[in-house]
């Protein structure tokens, strides 16, 4: 045994001797292993301070196998709406002594890919993702396989039995172009989301469930695939706004591609809503500050987040035996971008 090994546990014991408790509960309120009251918890955090006692976590992952470390994976952290689902994730991450390890893989599925041979080589006990796409996930299936425990968020693709946490994109976007029909609109095109990602054929399903419900027809050609971003938006949004048969109304399937409409209607000299309404998928506190305001389904980020990371400390602390599936609501917020068309 190294004199660094006996150095450690040695601090450990003076902890114990100066808090009044067995070296057994310290390491339960450094581990979080066992329940432990809270008054003896204090007198062992108040020891550790005062001792300036730092665990050797390395020693520690090695003896228990467990680094105490997740490993978090999002699409596009440049999305506005990723921000607050990290910071839901860390929140819930902290609370059970976990380190949480933020990754971008720009929504592609290579970088993803090497993204989790990192994860692997670092040992993260699991791993939050926010799929690129679900073209290829065989580095996803074979992490599964390997035992590693992964919560999906936000986006679930098919054929895991994983944790996730996500919102009903069907219904919120139903509920969006809903509104606009109630406000008089009877031609209303969609700038899609990426067509390689269940979600947004969840959201065009949603789109036309409205149409249905409202006994309209869905014209083909006001169905545009965006990818999720301000470039595609934009390409969307000028087919749509320049057609000889100009929509009433736009339905774009996330909150950067309603930005990138709303350029494109400015560049074109459109007045919103009174040429063209705007509903988004997501919202933004941004969206109350613009001219006219914007309407938008508001997704609750920092909930999927928190109770993404909630899931897997359950299951890496073995709270859980079934995958569980939670799947928030979202709310309509309402707007002066939706109102009655005025031509």
């Amino acid at each position: 045994m190294t004199s660094r090994s006996r150095a450690t546990r040695q601090t450990i014991k003076e902890v114990a001797v100066r808090a009044g408790v067995s070296v057994g509960t310290v390491s339960n309120v450094l581990n979080s292993a066992a329940p432990v009251s809270a008054e003896l918890r204090l007198r062992v955090l108040k020891a550790i301070e005062d001792l300036n006692y730092h665990p050797n976590h390395t020693a520690r992952s090695l003896k228990s196998n467990r680094t105490k470390m997740i490993g978090m994976v999002i699409s596009d952290i440049v999305n506005p709406f990723f921000p607050l689902l990290v910071r839901g994730a860390e929140d819930a991450a902290l609370q059970h002594n976990y380190l949480l390890v933020t990754f971008n893989s720009d929504s592609q599925v290579d970088r993803e890919r090497n993204l989790f041979h990192v994860l692997s080589r670092y040992r993260m006990d699991g791993i939050l993702l926010v799929i690129a796409s679900e073209d290829d996930l065989k580095h996803v299936h074979r992490a599964v396989d390997d035992g590693t425990p992964i919560v999906f968020l936000d986006r679930v693709p098919q054929g895991f039995e994983c944790d996730s946490v996500s919102i009903d994109n069907f219904d919120g976007a139903r509920k969006c172009v809903e509104h606009l029909v109630r406000m008089g609109h009877r031609s209303i095109g969609i700038i899609g989301g990426s067509s390689n990602l269940h979600i947004a054929h969840e959201r065009l399903r949603g789109y036309r469930a409205a149409h249905e419900a409202a006994g309209l027809t869905v014209d083909p050609d006001l169905i545009t695939w965006g990818n999720f971003n301000l470039e595609s938006a934009h390409r969307a949004a000028s087919v749509l706004l320049q057609s000889p048969q100009r929509p009433t109304a736009l339905f774009a399937a996330n909150n950067v591609m309603a930005l990138g409409a709303l350029q494109v209607m400015h560049s074109l000299g459109l007045k919103c809503p009174d040429d063209v309404a705007i509903g988004s998928f997501d919202d933004l506190p941004l969206f109350e500050a613009l001219s006219p305001a914007l309407t938008g389904v508001a997704q609750p980020s920092y909930e999927i987040g928190y109770q993404g990371a909630e899931l897997l400390t359950r299951r890496l602390e073995g709270q859980l035996d079934a995958p569980v599936h939670v799947i928030l609501p979202t709310q309509l917020k309402i707007r002066a971008s939706s109102q009655r068309p005025q031509h």
